[in-house]
């Protein structure tokens, strides 16, 4: 097998790392989750890896998004996250999508993936990508972040999951309320990754039904069955 993933052969069969290069997952959002679970997918050897951000960098991220540099600053996230990669693994194809999710591309964006994974930082957005999971029947891997509080779900094509986590009238998390520095990102972008590991494999329980949440101030970590 080749050397890069040796280290991996303790949690993977060669069977399962040759299988991961087959695979597609679509990454929706590439700032503080979504640049660590890219990074992630990538050195696990998932075959191509489709990386959805509309958004350009600013100051505000370099406190915490792993792609964020002083010399990108008004550059696109996903194309920083392709030219990432193609540093840290070559053989990862890496589809970059400057464009924001919304109702007249998102089933177009994420159809033909395995899983799709929500590094997005609203409500109303994560809506409409659950929607079309659901559309095109692919499992959706949800991680949100507030300070130092964190979740982590996977939702089966129409189970209706954010029905239950937000309310009706919710647009936006409280992210900005409670800040959002470097650890609790990096912390659930692995848990999202274990997660896709999990069904790229057919491999342990993923998060089905139910909702990891995290509290990193007293280290309080629970499961609530939906």
């Amino acid at each position: 097998m080749e050397k890069r993933y040796q280290r991996n052969m303790k949690l993977m069969t060669q069977d399962e790392i040759t299988a991961l290069k087959k695979k597609r997952v679509c990454v929706v959002g590439c700032g503080g989750l979504g640049g660590y679970i890219v990074e992630m997918l990538s050195r696990l050897g998932v075959g191509t890896i489709t990386a959805i951000d509309g958004d350009v960098f600013d100051e505000t991220n370099l406190n915490r998004q792993l792609l964020s540099e002083e010399a990108l600053i008004g550059s696109s996230k996903a194309e920083a996250a392709k030219s990432r990669i193609q540093k840290v693994n070559s053989e990862v194809e890496v589809v970059a999508k400057a464009v924001f999710l919304r109702d007249d591309n998102a089933v177009a964006l994420i159809a033909g993936h395995d899983v799709v994974v929500d590094a997005l930082d609203n409500i109303s957005t994560r809506r409409i990508l659950e929607k079309a999971c659901s559309v095109c029947g692919i499992p959706l891997i949800h991680g949100a972040i507030a300070g130092w509080y964190g979740q982590v779900t996977t939702i089966m094509p129409g189970s209706g999951v954010f029905s239950k986590l937000y309310p009706e009238t919710a647009e936006k998390g409280i992210e900005t309320e409670l800040g959002n520095p470097a650890f609790t990102p990096a912390l659930v972008a692995s848990i999202q990754v274990s997660e896709t590991l999990k069904l790229l494999i057919e491999k342990g329980e993923p998060l089905v039904g139910r909702l990891l949440t995290l509290n990193l101030l007293d280290h309080e970590y629970q499961i609530f069955e939906f």
